[in-house]
């Protein structure tokens, strides 16, 4: 085994950087439009992280071009972390989050597309460190290498080694031969949803600020608000929510089926198994959550939205609807605690948060297309308990899948459990509540917001400890690399050089 390149991991690093600092010029901007005394700091701020990423490139320019696996794994985990670490000091430098472990977490939350906050009030909050937090969430939903990939030609470097870390489902889809070009596209998708969204909240009745945070938040499946009540802010307002619904709905579908139905080629999205079962899931969960809701007069959402019995039910599903979105999507917004909503709605919303959306999109959590492949692998191991001598493939899309590949799936959910179990454990060492633990444990994983407990969805995780909030950090990490990308690095034999 070669020895790292370590010149092209920093000479990556500053190239991150760089997209790091010219976004933060861009809140600077948009603090300078409303006149904000912070407007300064934030374009310090962006200055000081374009000067060290220039640096950088500078000084690693001689760099070799080749790249292998184990430089994309270093320069994706590693690369998350600088940019967190980055991405804080508007938050440092506005005073707005004082120290230094908050605002990594803030911005590790907002990067991972996680949504969990410390901010008690966010109202209070200037609009440039706003729009801010709302950038590290879209930056962060396509993925910030993703994005560099796109522009690896101009350094002469291939990126197909940074994509495959990055994307490491069991999904091979590609747009395109090139990798890069394949990155353009996603982005281009990416950035046409957010700007559809941002017009249609805006034509809603949302301002033009709310609405392009809201639509950065949504399409990114972060959860990041600029309202202490989150989307509840609008509950009097049905639309608003409805067009969040629709677009947290396509941000949790693989964006190469979104690229096929605007190329024409519905059908292949239409048979398409993943967001079959996908919409499906979303639709048996819905109507379960939303019967419940409407029979429980009690729980205060259909009777306060509509006294009347159409108004009753058409409140009941909404709600429904959008909570198990936002929590299978692992967006994160709310518009009512459903903490609340009885006993079974409250196991029910914790199961939804092991599902996670389908590969190919912004969402967390484990995936749908993991579960499918996992269900049919079960139902086949009874069938060759009683024809052991039959050779029963597991298929996806009418194609057959090696073997290989099912297990990773398998031992990808055996890790995953493993990571929850001693996640909680973790919170449970500073002096959490069971329910605390494993609510903080599941959400920080699947990259949720919300948790359980004394973070629950109308809570926030300012009173989370300072170690808590590392190890929280930690999680969303390994969570939103998809564990294996993270946890390859604290292997030995990944830094054996020989």
């Amino acid at each position: 085994m070669k020895k790292l390149n370590f010149k092209i991991i920093f000479h990556f690093f500053g190239l991150l950087l760089l997209f790091n600092g010219g976004f933060m010029l861009i809140s600077a901007l948009v603090s300078s439009l409303y006149s904000e005394p912070e407007t300064l700091q934030i374009f310090m701020s962006g200055i000081l992280v374009l000067l060290v990423g220039t640096f950088l490139m500078v000084s690693t320019k001689n760099h070799s071009k080749e790249m292998k696996k184990r430089e994309g794994y270093i320069v994706v985990t590693f690369g998350w972390i600088v940019m967190a670490a980055s991405g804080a000091l508007p938050y440092l430098l506005t005073n707005t989050i004082p120290t230094f472990t908050s605002a990594f977490f803030e911005t590790m939350s907002g990067y991972t597309t996680t949504g969990a906050t410390i901010l008690n009030d966010i109202e209070v909050v200037s609009k440039g460190v706003l729009f801010w937090r709302s950038t590290t969430h879209w930056i962060g939903g396509m993925g910030i290498i993703v994005l560099a990939v796109a522009i690896l030609p101009l350094l002469g470097i291939g990126g197909m080694q940074l994509f495959a870390a990055e994307a490491p489902g069991p999904s091979a889809d590609k747009l395109h031969p090139r990798i890069t070009d394949t990155a353009k596209r996603l982005w281009l998708i990416y950035f046409g949803y957010t700007a559809a969204e941002t017009i249609l909240l805006k034509v809603a009745g949302m301002s033009f600020f709310d609405a392009i945070n809201h639509s950065m938040s949504t399409l990114s499946t972060g959860g990041f608000s600029t309202k202490n009540a989150s989307v509840a802010y609008w509950n009097g307002q049905p639309l608003i929510q409805y067009i969040i619904i629709l677009f947290m709905f396509l941000a949790g579908t693989n964006f190469v089926l979104s690229y096929f139905v605007f190329k024409g080629t519905v059908q292949k999205a239409i048979r398409d198994e993943e967001l079959r079962l996908y919409f499906k899931f979303i639709s048996v969960f819905t109507i379960i959550a939303a019967i419940i809701i409407y029979f429980r007069a009690d729980l205060g959402i259909s009777s306060i939205d509509h006294p009347m019995v159409w108004g009753r039910a058409e409140s009941s599903f909404r709600h429904a609807l959008f909570q198990v979105l936002t929590v299978i999507t692992t967006t994160g917004f709310i518009t009512a605690d459903y903490t609340l909503w009885t006993p079974f709605l409250l196991v029910f919303f914790f199961g939804l948060m092991f599902l996670g959306g389908s590969a190919g999109s912004t969402s967390g959590g484990v995936k749908v297309v993991r579960h499918l492949i996992l269900i049919k692998n079960g139902f086949l191991e009874f069938k060759r308990s009683l024809h052991p001598n039959a050779i029963l493939p597991v298929r996806y899309n009418t194609k057959s899948i090696q073997g290989d590949i099912v297990f990773n799936i398998l031992g990808f959910f055996i890790l995953y459990m493993l990571a929850f179990i001693v996640g909680g454990l973790g919170f449970s060492m500073f002096k959490l509540d069971f329910e605390s633990s494993i609510g903080l444990a599941a959400s920080s994983l699947g990259n949720i917001g919300p948790a359980l407990g004394k973070f629950g969805p109308v809570n926030n995780y300012a009173a989370l400890p300072m170690l808590g909030q590392w190890w929280a950090s930690f999680l969303m990490l390994l969570g939103r690399l998809e564990l294996f990308t993270v946890l390859i690095l604290l292997t030995p034999f990944f830094w054996r050089n020989r």
